[in-house]
């Protein structure tokens, strides 16, 4: 007769080892979403319109949209609805896969915080299929640089170009960005043709995506704009939601 050995009591606190190992696959998988996180654009500080007083929200001047006190053209002119408002803790944070709030902020008042920006979410919807679209044809996309995002009235008279259709740039309205393939970090345009020359034919390319993109998801329709470099910056595209196609060489 075998001598039996008695068996012992199973431990409440012991984690079986198929459970265990479900639970590292898990983590593992989404390991790649927790390393990059991003912030929903509703997760942001707002402020609505009405805040901005004699052109200004605090110290941050803003100036007048152009139809502030009238009746806008279409919606699509119609005086944002609220600014993002951008300070220096959030000012780095990361919204979609390749872009930060930092891309899209006006260029001047460097040390005045917080900042304000208009910001349409198509805008960055569409800048993100655009790269996507790049990819899939073969021209690795690492960074799409943003030259020019929001642009404030006062910044668009200053810095933009206020003559006839620069009075009514889409930059102040929060959903345009002029673009360009940056991916050595240079702040010039990179040859993604590979023709051994930077030139317009390289943004020619993003603009082709970007027609793409626009007959895939027509809700993200608008402008594109073809510009040549120059002394101060490199050939880019200008790329807008305005919610009908514009068509133009700079």
């Amino acid at each position: 007769m075998g001598i039996s050995t008695p068996t012992q009591p199973p431990d409440k606190n012991r984690i079986p080892m198929r459970r265990t190992i479900f639970i590292i696959i898990l983590l593992l998988a989404f390991t790649p979403i927790f390393a990059h996180a991003e912030t929903s654009l509703n997760d942001l500080p707002f402020v609505p319109f009405s805040a901005k007083i004699n052109g200004r929200i605090g110290n941050y001047f803003l100036g007048m949209w152009p139809f502030e006190k009238q009746t806008p053209i279409s919606p699509a002119y119609a005086d944002p609805a609220k600014f993002i408002e951008v300070t220096i803790k959030n000012f780095n944070l990361q919204i979609s896969k390749h872009f930060k709030i930092a891309d899209f902020v006006d260029k001047d008042q460097a040390n005045v915080w917080p900042k304000y920006t208009a910001l349409d979410t198509r805008l960055v919807d569409k800048l993100e299929l655009i790269i996507s679209e790049l990819n899939q044809e073969g021209f690795a996309v690492k960074h799409l640089a943003i030259m020019c995002g929001f642009r404030s009235p006062n910044s668009n008279a200053t810095f933009g170009d206020p003559r006839g259709r620069g009075k009514l740039s889409r930059h102040m309205f929060g959903d345009a960005a002029d673009i360009y393939v940056d991916n050595d970090l240079s702040g010039w345009t990179n040859d993604i043709n590979h023709d051994g020359r930077v030139d317009i034919e390289d943004v020619r390319i993003i603009a082709r995506a970007a027609e793409r993109v626009e007959a895939k998801h027509p809700n993200l329709i608008g402008g594109i704009g073809i510009y040549p470099g120059n002394g101060c910056h490199g050939p880019f595209i200008h790329v807008d939601v305005r919610g009908q196609a514009a068509r133009w060489n700079g």
